[in-house]
């Protein structure tokens, strides 16, 4: 029964470590904005949207385009380097990941919606 609580709580405090870890890590390489600094931002830069086609489908950001998460490895050189890049996702968990992928490759102006499109109350386009 000891064991088992200390193995639990060891897991937690890794669980706790690596996500700490994670958001320094994307705070070295973006800059996390709210809804109206995304706003004014997007129109200079590119927004890409990075869930899933059929999410997308449903409702995006006006200008937004499609890089779905699962594909981004494959298709991040799509993205212009020379540009602002605006990232949003239905959280933020994807946009992190995906700004140290793009950090990591040389992207220098990187963006992250921190409220995600779940809280989106900006124009959409279905």
């Amino acid at each position: 029964m000891f064991s088992s609580m200390i193995l639990i709580i060891i897991i937690l405090a890794a669980i706790l470590v690596y996500n700490l870890i994670t958001r320094i890590r994307a705070n070295r390489v973006a800059t996390f904005v709210d809804e109206d600094q995304f706003k004014e931002g997007g129109h200079r830069g590119q927004i890409v949207d990075l869930r899933e086609n059929r999410d997308f489908e449903s409702g995006h950001i006006l200008g937004a385009r499609s890089i779905p998460y699962s594909t981004i490895k494959m298709f991040y050189k799509n993205i212009r380097k020379d540009m602002p890049v605006y990232l949003y996702d239905q959280g933020k968990t994807l946009s992190i990941r995906t700004a140290i992928l793009l950090g990591k490759n040389g992207y220098k102006d990187i963006y992250i919606l921190k409220s995600g499109f779940r809280n989106w109350n900006g124009r959409t386009k279905k």
